[in-house]
């Protein structure tokens, strides 16, 4: 495994994403699986987790915090996302006063028996919002008041991002970018840089399609993103499949194959993204210990060289960006 600074720290590329260790919306992975994804990830030299409190709403957090009572001493740097939740009173999308954030990070904190979170960001919350920028002042005085080490923001689109690259004190900016999603590099990556601030590469998989095991015949379960928001019927399109429709993000994988060399896609998928020198860390998930295996080995891969970029990003241009659907 190799490491990427995030200010004072060095945190593993392969990062690895929690969504379905929640048990909400991949399907069901019980406990006792979980610590086997959390623990081959760990025996790779992974030591980056990003998870939310909405995954299985504190499901997937307390099994990291569980989890890390078992591994004393190691130094794991865990990031927690706050803003989607729709159990307090004043509900989605009002959770954005000082007193709502604190007692979210205060919740996250007790899931993960932890004191202090390494990092909390925003959790995709509306771009007025974030525009208004009082709760960049909530996440500064939660930090001065030490229940965070560091804040940044997850976004859905490349205004946002710019919105929030403007904030002092920020640490991080979790994006989708993967072979689906190229064109916030030439928006974003730039200044984040200018800035020194980390970005976070999710949804790099864009749903398990750039693994390249999916076919037109393939069913996913009812409690499946992938099956209940495959158009954006719950929540933005863009976070299942990156906004591609799915048979045609099928049919783009078989084209993106052709031009990598030869190995696994998810591996290749993952190196490419990790030929950006900006990227901090990339997050895949995983609900089988063989897909850890996959998501960790892209970090021991050769960069692609010059050639195959070039001809990914003519793909792109050519036969993908048009086809994204959904806030990007």
């Amino acid at each position: 495994m190799n490491y990427r600074s995030f200010k004072d720290v060095k945190v593993a590329e392969v990062g690895l994403g929690t969504w379905q260790l929640g048990s909400a919306d991949w399907g069901i992975v019980d406990e006792d699986y979980a610590f086997k994804i959390l623990n081959a990830y760990l025996e790779a030299g992974g030591n980056f987790i990003d998870t939310a409190d909405v995954y299985g709403m504190g499901v997937s957090e307390s099994i990291i915090g569980k989890f890390l009572k078992t591994i004393p001493g190691k130094e794991i740097y865990v990031a927690s996302k706050l803003g989607r939740r729709h159990d307090s009173p004043n509900g989605w999308p009002q959770n954005f006063t000082y007193e709502s954030m604190k007692k979210h990070v205060q919740d996250s904190l007790k899931h993960l028996q932890l004191d202090q979170l390494f990092l909390i960001q925003l959790h995709c919350i509306p771009t007025e919002e974030l525009r208004k920028a009082e709760v960049f002042e909530h996440l500064r005085r939660l930090q001065s008041e030490g229940l965070i080490r560091y804040w940044g923001a997850s976004v859905e689109t490349s205004e946002e991002a710019l919105i929030c690259l403007e904030q002092t004190g920020i640490a991080s900016l979790q994006i989708i970018f993967n072979l689906f999603r190229q064109h916030i590099a030439d928006e974003v990556f730039q200044k984040a840089a200018e800035n020194e601030i980390a970005l976070i590469a999710r949804v790099p998989l864009a749903s398990g399609l750039l693994a390249g095991k999916f076919g037109s015949q393939t069913v996913f379960s009812e409690n499946d993103h992938r099956n209940y928001n495959a158009n954006g019927e719950q929540f933005n399109v863009g976070e299942t499949f990156s906004g591609i429709e799915f048979n045609k993000g099928v049919e783009l994988a078989g084209k993106i194959k052709q031009i990598m060399p030869e190995g696994n896609l998810a591996e290749l998928s993952l190196r490419w993204i990790l030929d950006h020198p900006q990227i901090t860390t990339v997050i895949p998930g995983a609900s089988k210990l063989s897909q850890v295996q996959h998501n960790v080995r892209a970090s021991e891969l050769q960069p692609l060289n010059n050639n195959t970029h070039i001809a990914l990003r003519e793909l792109y241009d050519k036969e993908i960006f048009s086809l994204i659907r959904g806030a990007f």
